[in-house]
């Protein structure tokens, strides 16, 4: 069945200046309703989530001076959300869905370590949706296994970039339990992937090496031109032109919630790469946001300023 597609208000329109006829960066994927449970301290937040939704937010909080357009998939119950984006001045474009994916993340006292459950689902993302955006970059914010289908990132490669946060091609949902599962289209879709991110975990799950050099090795030679991994608390590296990048990761004042950071550091490094930013210096940026997000609940809400402040700081 065909979905729907909720259409942008004239007053949206108004708020967007310039609609370039190539947008520079596109980001796909669903917004959630999450329910989120911290240990320290002790907290049970309800809010909307989601990969393209975090970065969408942080991608508004910064100078815009980089075209962004947000490409979602909700539900009726989840739509108060894209208006808040819209009215924010975020350009999205959403599609109908009869649900929508309810995560719940649970967090122990480190909070690199989090369980999660999925209580609901949207529907997956159709290439009739998005056949007709033209972007530089199509980064796809993957939540689940089934949200794109391969015929769609092999598309969107003919287009443009395409950068893809691997969390979601790595778990499936088993009742409301998350599991995780083999990418079995790796190798298909990696030689069509421009700029991968994964953590350390991910790494091994994709490789089998331990190293994460060595995995960030073997996943660049599959076809991937700029290999992200974050390492949580030990920073990130980044691969590129056959040269490491390493940032460290930048204490924040307080460590509240991480849920988002890693969508916060994908909207700091592509942002910064459309800005004309170097590798070393778009991972410091990313580094310096994932800072600023970790010191509260919620996305990724403060200046340029402050972002430049924290990797000053750390010099």
């Amino acid at each position: 069945m065909a979905k729907k597609c909720y259409l942008c208000t004239r007053n949206q329109l108004n708020k967007v200046f310039v609609l370039k006829l190539m947008t520079d960066i596109c980001c796909i994927g669903h917004i959630t309703r999450d329910r989120i449970i911290t240990q320290n301290p002790p907290m049970t937040a309800h809010c909307a989530g989601g990969s393209a939704y975090y970065m969408a937010w942080a991608i508004e909080a910064l100078p815009h001076d980089v075209d962004f357009h947000m490409m979602t998939s909700v539900s009726r119950e989840v739509m108060p959300e894209v208006e808040k984006l819209r009215e924010a001045g975020v350009r999205v474009t959403a599609f109908e869905s009869p649900t929508n994916v309810f995560f719940e993340n649970k967090y122990g006292a480190n909070m690199d370590n989090r369980t999660q459950r999925v209580l609901a689902k949207s529907a997956p993302f159709t290439l009739e949706q998005l056949k007709d955006e033209k972007a530089r970059v199509y980064h796809l914010g993957t939540l689940l296994a089934d949200d794109f289908a391969p015929e769609i990132v092999e598309y969107l490669a003919s287009k443009g970039d395409v950068s893809i946060d691997v969390q979601g091609y790595l778990r499936e949902v088993d009742g409301e339990q998350v599991k995780a599962c083999e990418w079995t289209d790796k190798l298909r879709l990696l030689k069509h992937t421009a700029i991968l991110k994964v953590n350390e975990w991910e790494c091994l799950t994709l490789t089998g090496i331990t190293d994460p050099r060595e995995a960030a090795q073997q996943i660049h030679e599959w076809g991937v031109r700029e290999v992200i991994v974050t390492l949580g608390g030990g920073g990130s590296m980044i691969l590129a032109e056959g040269k490491f990048y390493v940032t460290p990761a930048y204490a924040p004042s307080k460590l509240v919630d991480a849920t988002g950071c890693g969508d916060t550091y994908s909207a700091g490094y592509l942002y910064a790469r459309a800005k004309g930013m170097g590798y070393a210096e778009s991972s410091q940026f990313a580094a310096a946001m994932c800072t600023l997000k970790l010191e509260h609940t919620g996305p990724f809400a403060h200046k340029i300023e402050d972002v430049y402040q924290i990797i000053k700081n750390n010099q």
